[in-house]
């Protein structure tokens, strides 16, 4: 069974990015490399800090437009409740 994952980025600024991915080990380590050029890159949005997984992609893609709809305080009380320390979550990953 494939897995999905709607995933957040952050950096020290507490800028946010909101994405999806098949591949989460793989997408992050793209951001933290700064191997795709945009927004992660530009603004050194290197930790992850919130994600979830999905089997189906239509859900993943559905939950990455429902997040991206919602206000910056939504957003960051969805990743303090869990994640309450920002810590960076890229090492406790096992997709």
């Amino acid at each position: 069974m494939k897995n999905y994952y709607v995933y957040i980025m952050s950096g020290h600024n507490r800028r946010l990015y909101v994405g999806v991915t098949n591949d989460l080990e793989r997408r992050v380590q793209q951001h933290k490399s700064k191997l795709i050029a945009g927004f992660t890159s530009r603004y050194n949005l290197t930790m992850l800090v919130y994600y979830e997984r999905f089997s189906n992609v239509n859900d993943a893609i559905a939950r990455e437009k429902h997040i991206k709809e919602w206000t910056r305080a939504r957003k960051l009380n969805l990743i303090e409740a869990a994640n309450p320390g920002w810590q960076d979550l890229a090492d406790a990953i096992a997709c």
